[in-house]
């Protein structure tokens, strides 16, 4: 099988099996969804140890508890006990928010910092919470909004960082020259960017209108997630792109031939997500 057989095939597969345990997954029962973002965050978590080089035991422990505590959270949605006041307690949300957010800022100075060869020991362990595992927390709160699970959420922030994706890499194949961040990802350019920005925008519009149905007066809001999935979901992929860098590997695992690892076709999601999260809490709030 040659190379672009296997990864059309391997990138079928794994959409498929994202978008069926999405849309199959209702208010009453979503534990599809959960298990299936639950087994992305432990190869995530296993990755990303390969990447920085520490023990997996105590990272993959401690995310399947946080994970767990967190899905049985969502389950008590309707028990009237701790577990319920813990899922509608919205400071509860805030603290994770503003903890991820936190170490997303880490993440900006890291990226940045071009004398950064190496990463300390606390530093590690602090990525693996902020970066990977509260991250995927904040995804599985996304699709929740006052009505309960909506699966078109969740679906429309893959689409629009799919399209992102596909057209930042196909106008910056046949126009781009100027590059974006050389010293981290030596293929993207400032053209390429651009046309993922443009695209997704557009891409959001339609899906706003046609596939979420909103009123047209709230269209504006699927712009703004799309301006945010373009510029941080580009973010999250130079990141993950400099702790590769760092550790001299080409991709963060091989579970997926032809795309490489969980972290290699999530890292633009695990960090646009607390921006897209924040964001809907400024909206409820204000509204």
């Amino acid at each position: 099988m040659n190379e672009t057989l296997k990864r059309l095939l391997s990138g079928a597969i794994y959409v498929i099996i994202l978008l069926v345990s999405i849309q199959f997954s209702t208010n009453e029962n979503f534990s599809g969804f959960f298990i299936l973002f639950g087994i992305f965050l432990l190869l995530a978590i296993y990755e990303f140890c390969n990447l920085v080089k520490i023990n997996k035991i105590f990272p993959i422990i401690l995310a399947s508890t946080i994970y767990f505590i967190s899905f049985l959270i969502a389950k008590a949605s309707k028990e009237e006990n701790l577990l319920y006041i813990l899922r509608y307690n919205k400071n509860t949300d805030l603290i994770l928010l503003f903890l991820t957010l936190v170490v997303s800022v880490k993440c900006l100075f890291f990226l940045f910092d071009k004398k950064v060869v190496s990463i300390s020991t606390p530093s590690k362990y602090i990525y693996i919470l902020g970066y990977v595992l509260l991250p995927f927390v904040v995804i599985t709160k996304i699709p929740f909004g006052t009505s309960g699970y909506n699966p078109k959420i969740i679906i429309s922030v893959f689409l629009l960082i799919w399209t992102n994706d596909t057209f930042a890499y196909i106008v910056g194949k046949l126009i781009g020259k100027t590059k974006l961040f050389e010293s981290v990802s030596p293929k993207k350019t400032i053209e390429g960017f651009i046309g993922g920005v443009v695209f997704t925008g557009f891409m959001s519009y339609l899906i706003a209108k046609y596939y979420i149905e909103i009123k047209s007066s709230n269209i504006f809001i699927w712009i703004i997630t799309a301006l945010i999935i373009s510029v941080f979901g580009t973010i999250g992929d130079l990141i993950e792109s400099k702790f590769k860098r760092i550790a001299g590997a080409k991709d963060s695992g091989k579970i997926m031939p032809g795309h490489g690892g969980v972290l290699d076709r999530l890292d633009s999601v695990i960090f646009v997500a607390p921006i897209i999260f924040l964001f809907y809490q400024i909206l409820y709030y204000v509204s």
